[in-house]
C-alpha cells in the first residue's frame, strides 16, 4: 500500500456491509489497476512498475477476501490481463492461459510447499521443476501435423490476439517441427512460452532509435510486446526477438512424458528453445537454493528475468491438484527484488566526468530498487532529459539492474504537479567555471577547461606526461594520483615547480627516484611543437593531427590565432576538430597555462617551411593499419606527414598505399579489392630510408 494511504486492514471483516471508506478504496484500486492493464496490454506503454502494480493488486485481493460482498466479476483479480487489441483477429484459447500466484519470500514458498504436501497427503519431498521467469510476452503456438498454423498472445487468458505472421518472423520458432527416429509428431500440439528481446539486441535497438530520433523502449519486455503487436510483420522481422517455451497447452493424438521437465526436453527435440538454467529439485529447501543460485547469475544472463517459476514436476500430481479461479495450485512464482520503482525527482545536479563530460544526475526521494536503496540516478545527457520531458518535481520510474548505474527511464506524466520545473543545462562548468560546449550532432556537453578543471585534472596530467606527449619518465599514474589527491599539483605547470622534498615524501618514491623524476621533468622542457600540442589534450587531436598542425602553422602563436577557415585547411582537420581547437584556445584558463609553460622554458626547434622537393609524398594519401613491431602506428603516421603525405583513417579509391602490419583485418581486404598498393612493415621502412628517415629501423 502506498505510504500516503490509511491502513484498511485493521477493520473487522464484515461480509454483509463494507464501510464507505473501504468501498471507495476498492473502487479506486480497480480504476488504477484497469488503467495500468490498459496501458500495459493494449497501449504497450506501461504506466506502473511491476512492483507498484503487485502492491496495488495484493491490496485489492486482501480487501476482497475480507469483504466478499465487494468482489465483482469485473475486478482485475478475476482476470489475467487486458482485452485483445481490436485490430488483430481474436483467438479463443481452448485451454485457458492462466497466470501464477506469487511467493513474496522464503516463508511464502515454504507455505506453498506445505500446502501441496497437505493436499497430496504425503510426507515425501515434492519434486519441482524450476525455471527462470522470462520478462517478455506470453504466447501460444499451435501446430497441426508438425506445421505452425497459429500464434496468439495470452490476452485476458481466455481470448488473445492472432499474431501468426509476426511469430513466423522469429528465427527461434520452428515453422515445422523437427523429425527424428522414434519421436512421434502429434496431429495437434499447442506449445506455450515467452517471446523476449535479449539485452544486447535491446541496447542496439535503442541506440539506433536514439540516433534516428525515434521512440525508445523503456525495457526489453516493453520492446518485445511492442514488436509483436506490429501490423506490418516486416517491422517485427527487424526486431531481435527470441522465443523460449515453458509449458504444454494441449496435445491430441500422441502421448507425452509424465514429467514437466521431460516434456520440455521433448519440445527441445522438436526444435524449440528451452532455458538451459532449468533444474529439478526436491522440497522447499531445493527451491530456495535454486533461487539463491540463479540470483547470483541473474545480472550475467543475456536476457531479463524477473523471478523463478516452480512447478510440481509430476503431471499426474498436477492434474490431482487442479486449479483455483485464476491460477494452478501446482505452480507458483517467486520474484526477484524489483528492478523498477517509482519515486520523486527532487532536484538535478550536474557532474563533470574525467573527460569533461557534463552529466545531469537526478536527486531522488530514496527508494528501494534492485536490492539497494537508490537516491541518485543518471539522466545521461540533455537530449535524454528532453526526450523524457523530465522536470524537477516529477514522479519518475527508476530502473536498476545489477551493478548498472540506476537510471531514469520514464516520467509518470499523470502525476506531474503544476509547479514542476524544467531542467536546463548550465552555461559554465560547476567545478572550474570554464564555459560548457556542445558540438552539433553530439549528445554530450563538455567542460572546455581541460587544463584547469579539477574534475579532469588527473587524466589531463597523466596524458601530458605520457610517452607520446611530454615523455616524463617516472611520473606514473599512481604518483600523479598522489600528487593531485594531496593537492601538491593543480595543473601541468605545477609539475615544473615540484621540489625534491615533496617527491621523496610520497609513498613508494625514495630519494633516488625523486632525483630521477625531477631530472626527467627538467628534460621534458626540450620537446617538439607536435608533442607539445598533443600533450595539451585537445579533443580529437591525436599524434598525427598534432604533427599536421605543427607542419602547417610552424609555430604556436599562429595556431592560437588561427580562425575556423584557416584550421580546416590543415590535413586531417575537419569541421568538428576545428571547433574543438577553437574552443580550447579561446578559453582564458587554457591560455594562462600555455603561457606559463612557455615562460618556465618549454621549447622546441624552429620548424622551417619545407619546399615541395622536401615533401616527396605530397598529395599522396596513406592509411596505416595493423600492428607494427619496429614502430607504433602513431609514429608511422608522423613519419608520413613529415614527408608530406596525408594520412587517412579508411581505405578508398583515392588511397595511394596501405601500410599493413600484423592482423591488418578489413582494411587490408578492402585495399586488395580496390587494387591499392600494400606495404608491409619492412617495405615501409625501406620507403622511409629512401627519403632520408634512417632511425625508423
Amino acid at each position: 500500500m502506498s505510504n500516503d494511504q490509511p491502513s484498511l486492514f485493521d477493520e473487522p471483516a464484515d461480509n454483509a456491509i463494507a464501510s464507505a471508506v473501504v468501498k471507495t478504496r476498492i473502487a479506486h484500486l480497480k480504476a488504477q489497476l484497469n488503467t495500468a492493464n490498459h496501458a500495459y496490454y493494449v497501449l504497450d506503454d506501461p504506466s506502473l512498475p511491476d512492483a507498484e502494480y503487485d502492491r496495488l493488486f495484493n491490496e485489492l485481493k486482501e480487501l476482497e477476501i475480507q469483504f466478499p460482498s465487494e468482489l465483482t466479476t469485473d475486478s482485475p483479480t478475476q482476470r489475467v490481463g487486458g482485452t485483445a487489441l481490436s485490430h488483430f483477429e481474436s483467438v479463443t484459447h481452448e485451454v485457458a492461459m492462466l497466470s501464477l500466484d506469487n511467493a513474496m519470500n522464503e516463508a511464502a514458498l515454504e507455505d506453498f510447499n506445505r500446502r501441496i504436501s497437505g493436499l497430496l497427503k504425503t510426507e515425501e519431498p515434492i519434486e519441482y521443476a524450476c525455471e527462470p521467469k522470462l520478462d517478455g510476452l506470453a504466447v501460444s503456438l499451435l501446430y497441426e501435423n508438425g506445421v505452425l498454423v497459429r500464434g496468439a498472445t495470452r490476452g485476458d487468458g481466455s481470448e488473445g490476439e492472432n499474431i501468426t505472421q509476426n511469430v513466423r518472423t522469429i528465427p527461434s520458432i520452428p515453422l515445422k517441427l523437427l523429425e527424428s527416429e522414434g519421436l512421434e509428431i502429434p496431429p495437434v500440439l499447442e506449445v506455450r512460452g515467452e517471446v523476449y528481446m535479449p539485452k544486447k539486441g535491446f541496447d542496439a535497438f535503442n541506440e539506433n532509435a536514439r540516433k534516428n530520433d525515434e521512440k525508445l523502449f523503456v525495457n526489453p519486455r516493453n520492446a518485445a510486446a511492442g514488436s509483436l503487436r506490429q501490423l506490418d510483420s516486416k517491422i517485427t522481422a527487424k526486431r531481435p526477438l527470441e522465443f523460449c517455451c515453458y509449458s504444454l497447452g494441449r496435445v491430441e493424438g500422441a502421448q507425452l512424458p509424465n514429467e514437466h521437465h521431460k516434456i520440455l526436453e521433448q519440445f527441445s527435440d522438436w526444435g524449440f528453445k528451452i532455458n538451459p538454467e532449468m533444474a529439478v529439485v526436491k522440497g522447499a529447501k531445493g527451491c530456495i537454493e535454486y533461487y539463491e543460485q540463479l540470483a547470483l547469475k541473474r545480472d550475467g544472463l543475456d536476457y531479463d528475468i524477473d523471478g523463478i517459476v516452480y512447478k510440481v514436476n509430476d503431471i499426474q500430481l498436477q492434474r490431482q491438484l487442479g486449479f483455483v479461479s485464476r491460477a494452478p495450485r501446482w505452480a507458483i512464482a517467486r520474484k526477484f527484488p524489483a528492478q523498477e520503482e517509482m519515486t520523486l525527482l527532487e532536484d538535478v545536479e550536474f557532474q563533470v566526468g574525467r573527460t569533461g563530460a557534463i552529466t545531469p544526475v537526478a536527486r531522488l526521494t530514496p527508494v528501494f530498487v534492485g536490492g539497494v536503496t537508490v537516491s541518485n540516478a543518471t539522466l545521461h545527457n540533455m537530449d535524454e532529459v528532453e526526450r523524457l520531458d523530465a522536470r524537477v518535481g516529477d514522479t519518475v520510474v527508476i530502473r536498476r539492474a545489477g551493478d548498472v548505474i540506476p537510471q531514469v527511464v520514464k516520467v509518470v506524466l499523470e502525476k506531474r504537479p503544476e509547479n514542476a520545473q524544467k531542467i536546463t543545462m548550465l552555461k559554465v562548468c560547476p567545478v572550474c567555471e570554464s564555459h560548457i560546449e556542445k558540438v552539433e550532432g553530439e549528445a554530450v556537453a563538455r567542460c572546455s577547461g581541460g587544463l584547469v578543471c579539477a574534475a579532469q585534472r588527473k587524466e589531463a596530467i597523466k596524458h601530458f606526461a605520457s610517452r607520446k606527449a611530454m615523455d616524463i619518465d617516472g611520473l606514473g599514474d599512481k604518483i600523479v594520483e598522489q600528487l593531485v589527491d594531496e593537492n601538491k599539483i593543480q595543473s601541468f605547470l605545477d609539475l615544473y615547480n615540484l621540489k625534491h622534498e615533496t617527491l621523496s615524501n610520497l609513498e613508494r618514491l625514495g630519494d633516488k627516484s625523486a632525483q630521477n623524476l625531477l631530472a626527467s621533468i627538467e628534460a621534458s622542457k626540450k620537446t617538439t611543437l607536435a608533442k607539445f600540442l598533443y600533450s595539451l589534450g585537445i579533443r580529437e587531436v591525436g599524434v598525427a593531427t598534432a604533427q599536421n598542425l605543427a607542419n602547417h602553422f610552424l609555430e604556436i602563436r599562429s595556431l592560437v590565432k588561427a580562425d575556423y577557415d584557416a584550421l580546416i585547411e590543415v590535413d586531417d582537420v575537419g569541421p568538428i576538430v576545428a571547433k574543438y581547437i577553437l574552443s580550447f584556445f579561446s578559453e582564458p584558463h587554457n591560455q594562462k597555462i600555455i603561457d606559463g609553460l612557455l615562460q618556465i622554458g618549454i621549447e622546441w626547434p624552429v620548424i622551417e617551411k619545407k619546399s615541395q622537393d622536401e615533401l616527396p609524398l605530397l598529395g599522396l594519401t596513406y592509411v596505416v593499419t595493423g600492428t607494427l613491431s619496429v614502430m607504433g602506428r602513431d609514429q608511422a603516421k608522423v613519419y608520413l606527414t613529415e614527408l608530406g603525405a596525408k594520412v587517412a583513417g579508411s581505405v578508398s579509391a583515392k588511397t595511394h598505399a596501405l601500410v599493413a602490419g600484423e592482423k591488418a583485418g578489413s582494411k587490408l581486404k578492402k585495399a586488395q579489392d580496390l587494387d591499392v598498393e600494400v606495404l608491409d612493415e619492412p617495405a615501409f621502412i625501406e620507403l622511409l630510408k629512401s627519403h632520408g628517415i634512417e632511425h625508423a629501423s
